[in-house]
């Protein structure tokens, strides 16, 4: 009895035994299972792409290249009108303003009448007029009359000299009137005439369009303080400030691109015509002035906002084709191969039954990919300048082709997770 018990403990502890042995085995096969995915996912550090997949979509390698790139200097600026193409409206005399005849942002003509001003003291101005024309032509007679006594030596040199220099002055009396009433907009051949007037008809000295208008009708319009504005903004240029250290690389006729800050960065072109020879304030930087191409075309205004790029020349930078620079969050990218993986032999492919049950069923290269983000420069001849943020090994390998496809596959898996 006691022997049989014996053997049924024994056996007992055999199963045990047994049970423990194979979940042990079982524990181990799949914790080396687990150790393996996570080596392979050490592997897979970038953004994978077999060779199917890249024939596919048609990615090209290349490498970042050095090309004698069209060279630029960038600078800010705004828009300005010569001070000839710009005018204040203003009176010699003060007066009560009669009538306005335009309105503000209209277009006027030179000598185009803009307002009247009525002024009582115009009247005086003109009798002064009248008085001394008539004074100047009794001297007139006078100096005459002694000129004719004195070639027949029957009159005496003192009231000779007396009535030309009596002439002389009327004369010099009588045109500084007249000029002051031309200056009034007042002809003195009107007042000749008999036409007396008390009025002034305020003229546009420039054609162009009309700013703010500061006086009202009724209002007294003090002299010297402009009664309203006129821009010719057809004559509108650039001023770009220029900083020391790209002085030497600019000079008179050199092409500019402008990009209208405010307005879509839509692109008008120019040419430097002029720079100053002094430096601007304490910014170390030097006013160039550049003519606008067809400025009429553009609706531009004066005081517009412009960054610039002006064209200098060519100089080798180094450089990749223009659809190698993607962009993402405001930054721009180029990618790069960081290495590849060789295909994996069948035996490797087929697995366990816990193995990948989707896994890729190609035996090819797998390419891995990741970005470098770089500042872009000048585009020309479809390459554009870059600068990297990091340096990349020599002769690595960029995607020159196809990077947009990398860029969709990177942020659809995103969304997918």
């Amino acid at each position: 009895m006691i022997h049989q018990i014996y053997n049924i403990k024994t056996c007992y502890l055999l199963l045990v035994f047994g049970l423990l042995l194979i979940t042990a085995c079982s524990q181990t096969k799949k914790d080396n299972t687990q150790d393996t995915k996570s080596e392979t996912a050490k592997r897979v550090d970038g953004i994978p792409l077999t060779e199917s997949q890249m024939k596919a979509v048609g990615i090209t390698l290349g490498t970042i290249e050095e090309k004698n790139l069209k060279a630029i200097v960038k600078a800010n600026g705004q828009l300005e009108v010569p001070p000839q193409n710009k005018a204040e409206v203003t009176l010699l005399t003060g007066g009560i303003v009669k009538n306005i005849t335009v309105l503000e942002g209209s277009v006027a003509r030179k000598g185009q009448v803009l307002a009247t001003i009525e002024n009582a003291q115009l009247v005086q101005l003109q009798q002064d007029y009248l008085t001394a024309k008539s004074s100047l032509g009794y001297a007139k007679q006078e100096y005459n009359r002694q000129m004719e006594l004195k070639a027949q030596n029957a009159g005496t040199g003192k009231i000779y000299q007396q009535a030309e220099a009596n002439y002389t002055a009327e004369q010099a009396k009588t045109a500084s009137i007249a000029r002051q009433l031309r200056q009034l907009g007042i002809h003195p051949e009107n007042v000749d005439e008999g036409h007396i007037s008390n009025q002034i008809a305020i003229t546009a000295p420039i054609s162009g369009t009309i700013g703010k208008i500061n006086i009202e009708t009724g209002s007294f319009a003090e002299p010297s303080k402009p009664l309203m504005n006129i821009v010719d903004n057809s004559k509108v240029h650039c001023d770009l400030l220029v900083y020391e250290k790209d002085l030497f690389k600019v000079h008179k006729g050199q092409s500019v691109s402008f990009m209208l800050t405010n307005q879509d960065n839509r692109e008008i072109t120019g040419k430097i015509y002029g720079i100053n020879q002094s430096f601007e304030n304490e910014s170390k930087g030097i006013i160039l002035h550049a003519i606008i191409q067809n400025p009429s075309k553009y609706n531009l205004i004066e005081g517009m906002y412009v960054s610039a790029s002006i064209d200098v020349g060519n100089q080798m930078v180094t450089a990749v084709p223009t659809d190698a620079i993607i962009k993402v969050g405001g930054k721009e990218y180029i990618y790069y191969l960081k290495k590849i993986i060789a295909p994996q032999k069948a035996e490797e492919k087929k697995g366990d039954k816990d193995g990948d049950k989707d896994g890729d069923k190609s035996f090819g290269k797998t390419y891995l990919f990741d970005k470098a983000e770089i500042v872009s420069g000048v585009s020309d001849l479809g390459y554009t300048e870059i600068k990297l943020i990091e340096e990349l090994p020599a002769k690595t390998q960029i995607v020159i082709k196809g990077a947009f496809y990398i860029l969709s596959s990177v942020s659809g898996s995103k969304d997918s997770d």
